[in-house]
């Protein structure tokens, strides 16, 4: 039995596991994606204290080692049930079953589909919701990007300096990004920008060949040719599973307060998957170190 597991390799969970480590908990990290969560996927990150520059997977990667150095396990695994039997939690992976003495969620979002007309049919054939994972396959093409926050202006950023050109398509008229991420698209001189406007179909015949995009205001519809859609217009909880131990809010997210407790004795929640006001890397760690601090207050009152 583990002292604590923690389910997600993101950032809140790789620094719940620090923690966890320095006061002496064995502790198992899951993760069935990418250690360091979506941040590993970002080339450039600039607003994680003590760097003023540094790209998501070196991040992921010193973060990993520390939690590794600390004594954790890490299993690239997928949990699919759990279970709170009073004095310990139990964890169904696909690997098998794990107990522990306290439980720390921190499973992040996961990227929202869009709901496009043939979106299922092209994921993997010129649709997809990563550029650092994908962009190398189109290298000198056309290509768009659907989103106005954060993410798609990086998506675009970086697909630029590879692709012919990049379309930004958002549905408002103007993008939600930072000041900073927008002044560095207006520079780029292959970034198009389509506002007021929505990808409402895909085309193609075993491959994405364009999109058709409506203008919100006049309902003008246009095709507009390329060979990739990324989509980037957000992300959502996964924590279907988690609702036997944590209470969810109407948009799927754990309501646990600053102290991380879902009400659920041993039970915990950091990082996105926590109903909060913001969510970035800085409130990440701090979520991993409430979380894991108060996990190992639980446990050692239940001793």
């Amino acid at each position: 039995m583990y002292d604590i597991i923690i389910i997600g390799g993101g950032i809140a969970g790789l620094t719940a596991a620090v923690y966890a480590g320095r006061a002496g908990k064995t502790a198992l990290v899951f993760e069935n994606n990418s250690f360091g969560g979506q941040i590993s996927y970002s080339p450039e990150v600039e607003n994680f204290p003590g760097f003023s520059k540094i790209s998501g997977l070196d991040l992921s990667d010193k973060l990993l080692s520390q939690a590794r150095a600390a004594g954790a396990e890490t299993a690239f695994d997928t949990v699919t049930a759990v279970a709170d039997n009073g004095k310990y939690k139990c964890v169904s992976a696909m690997s098998g079953e794990y107990r522990c003495k306290a439980l720390i969620i921190a499973a992040g979002l996961t990227h929202k589909k869009a709901g496009i007309k043939g979106e299922e049919k092209f994921t993997g054939r010129g649709v997809s919701y990563c550029a650092v994972c994908d962009g190398a396959f189109f290298k000198g093409k056309n290509v768009a990007v659907f989103g106005g926050g954060n993410t798609a202006a990086e998506e675009a950023l970086f697909l630029c300096d590879i692709c012919k050109s990049v379309t930004l398509i958002h549905r408002r008229g103007e993008l939600r990004a930072d000041a900073a991420l927008k002044s560095r698209l207006e520079a780029e001189n292959n970034i198009d920008f389509k506002l007021n406007s929505v990808v409402t179909a895909l085309k193609g015949e075993e491959r994405l060949s364009a999109v058709t995009v409506t203008d919100v205001d006049t309902k003008a519809e246009s095709d507009i040719s390329v060979n990739a859609l990324f989509i980037a217009i957000g992300r959502e909880p996964n924590n279907k599973i988690f609702e036997n131990v944590a209470k969810l809010d109407e948009n799927g997210f754990i309501n646990a307060g600053e102290d991380c407790r879902t009400g659920t004795d041993g039970v915990f929640a950091a990082g996105d998957c926590r109903a909060k006001a913001l969510r970035q890397l800085t409130t990440a760690a701090a979520d991993g170190a409430v979380a894991a601090t108060e996990a190992c207050r639980y446990i050692d009152g239940i001793r």
